[in-house]
Order: structure tokens, then C-alpha cells, then sequence
């Protein structure tokens, strides 16, 4: 899970992801390696500060294809999701 470090999680947050979460969602992260990257730069170039919030807690979203993960965040006004994300990220869970 060292790709992950390229978008600034530190070695501690990836290894409380690694003993915190199911065996088989990791190997599907691995296993879909660019899909998951590719989700994690669009929610950052997107101007999402938190993206790693929501990325440690719905993980199982980033496994989404890109296409259908865009379409999540694309309904919304760039800056007001930015701001209500930063506010509180767990709102992800009801886009």
C-alpha cells in the first residue's frame, strides 16, 4: 500500500488501514491499484482537503469504477461540496 504515500498518507495512517480493515477489501485495493489512484487524484484535484478522511473511511468506494465515482461528486456545485466535505466528510455516504 505504498502508493498511497504518494498522496500524502502518512506510514501510520496506512498501517491502522491495513490491521483495521478486511483482508479481502485490501487485496481488492492492491489488485485494483490505478482504478483506486485514479479515484483518490480526482477527489484531490477536485480541492478536496480531507480526501484521506474519506478515503480511510469508505474505501470501498474508491473501488468504484472512475467514470461512476465522478458522477458521485459531479452533481454537485465544486465549492459547496468542497466546503460541506471539509465540514464534515462523512456526508459521502448520502452523495
Amino acid at each position: 500500500m505504498k502508493f498511497l504515500e504518494k498522496y500524502d498518507f502518512n506510514k501510520e495512517q496506512i498501517a491502522d488501514f491495513l490491521n483495521n480493515s478486511p483482508k479481502k477489501l485490501i487485496d481488492a485495493i492492491k489488485e485494483h491499484k490505478k482504478l483506486v489512484t485514479e479515484n483518490i487524484a480526482y477527489l484531490k484535484d477536485l480541492g478536496v482537503t480531507n480526501y484521506q478522511q474519506i478515503f480511510l473511511e469508505y474505501y470501498d468506494m474508491f473501488l468504484n469504477d472512475h467514470s461512476n465515482f465522478v458522477d458521485i461528486f459531479a452533481k454537485y456545485d465544486p465549492k459547496d461540496l468542497i466546503e460541506k466535505l471539509e465540514k464534515n466528510y462523512r456526508i459521502v455516504e448520502y452523495l
